[in-house]
């Protein structure tokens, strides 16, 4: 399918799919989202939209920026906005990753293919999940920019070393290991929806939740061309080949990672490694302390333990906590260029935005990702000309205002 999509064969398609999410039909990543929630069933939807428990802490990652204003300095006039930023030794065209989203290949057949494709064409960097649809150096391929792996150890150490290995052949340049999913967070949305019994199950379990997938015509046509539930192609079991994507709920309760299997991971991979899912300061440092490059100040898009702190309400405590020893990403309710100034503002060198661009994959492939950074980029150059700022080199603190109710925390304890 994906030599099909880069070839000019099926151009007027690419040509009507690209309308779909043309402005002024699309105008920010709310569009998107509505364009999404129209394409898909409603099981796969909502496993891309919803969060853990009651869902506090995914609606607070988005609100927490209203928490922040801007202080501009007007009647200035830029010529030229400089946004290039470096991340890891990589030059990005603006502050912005995609960041690991699982299932992408459900969500649309191109999956992680037309994400990874997507941002090099757009000059910045994508993060492959482990529980993805595609193999990994397909993904790489596919891309011009940088790719990272984002790293769990399903089907435990010798699993994850075959993978590392193929990152490493393949070109990855750095591996994301993320520490915050000790067991998957309950996400209600996903069994009240049937999500496990449409994956997986007897014909008999799934008849309560076909009308939902029977309303989506066009999804379920390119979902059975693409040949139904894919493996997971990137956790090879010896003698069983790849995961069945139903096992990963399970597999993840025995594959916890601990600052014991860090030491053993940089033992295996000699390139940069970023720690995912960092919310104190303590965090931070242990894991500075155990060789992180990078830190991504991220609470799981709201999925895994609810009610901790929004994501850019904890970053600058975190970024204190690292002072200048490694580099400070951050992710969780980003849907504007603005969002995105406004964590730089507080010590972020980049985001990273997850579903922001999935709802662009799943509304229309790789237009729709491509759509989603065109929106982003557009933002963030807008809000550098209206606070006065001409380069993000020169952007700080004094560029914003954090509200005194919002009982945020800016020092180390």
């Amino acid at each position: 399918m994906f030599d099909k999509l880069s070839h000019g064969g099926i151009g007027n398609k690419m040509s009507k799919v690209t309308r779909k999410v043309a402005f002024p039909r699309v105008v920010n990543v709310d569009d998107l989202r509505r364009l999404a929630q129209q394409r898909l069933p409603k099981a796969v939807f909502d496993y891309l939209d919803g969060g853990a428990d009651g869902e506090v802490t995914l609606r607070e990652n988005c609100r927490a920026f209203e928490d922040i204003t801007f202080r501009p300095r007007n009647g200035v006039a830029i010529e030229n906005c400089d946004l290039h930023t470096r991340v890891l030794g990589h030059d990005l065209s603006f502050p912005a990753m995609l960041a690991p989203v699982g299932y992408s290949r459900l969500m649309d057949p191109g999956g992680e293919v037309s994400a990874a494709r997507a941002a090099g064409a757009a000059g910045t960097g994508y993060i492959l999940s482990t529980i993805s649809g595609h193999k990994l150096e397909n993904v790489k391929a596919g891309s011009t920019g940088p790719v990272w792996y984002q790293l769990y150890l399903l089907g435990g150490r010798e699993v994850a070393e075959a993978a590392i290995a193929r990152a490493r052949q393949a070109g990855f340049s750095a591996l994301v290991i993320t520490i915050d999913t000790a067991v998957a967070g309950m996400r209600e949305r996903d069994p009240r929806n049937g999500m496990k019994q449409l994956l997986s199950g007897s014909l008999f379990s799934k008849i309560p939740f076909l009308p939902g997938i029977l309303a989506h015509p066009r999804w379920l046509a390119s979902f059975l061309l693409d040949g139904g539930v894919p493996r997971l192609e990137n956790i090879v079991i010896p003698g069983r080949g790849p995961m069945q994507l139903i096992d990963v709920g399970a597999a993840l309760a025995r594959s916890t990672v601990t600052w014991e299997d860090l030491r053993w991971i940089r033992a295996v991979w000699s390139g940069p490694i970023v720690v995912k899912g960092v919310l104190v300061a303590d965090d931070a440092k242990r894991a500075v302390d155990e060789g992180a490059a990078a830190l991504v100040v991220s609470n799981h898009g709201g999925r895994q333990l609810d009610c901790v702190s929004a994501s850019v309400r904890a970053l600058p405590e975190v970024a204190a906590a690292v002072n200048g020893r490694a580099e400070v990403l951050m992710d969780g309710g980003v849907r504007r260029g603005s969002d995105i100034v406004k964590a730089a503002c507080l010590g972020a060198r980049a985001v990273l935005v997850g579903r922001a661009y999935a709802y662009g994959l799943a509304a229309a492939g790789e237009a729709g990702v491509a759509r989603a950074l065109e929106i982003l980029r557009n933002d963030v150059e807008r809000t550098f000309r209206l606070l006065g700022c001409p380069a993000i080199a020169e952007l700080n603190s004094s560029y914003v205002e954090v509200s005194s109710k919002a009982l945020w925390k800016t020092q180390t304890p």
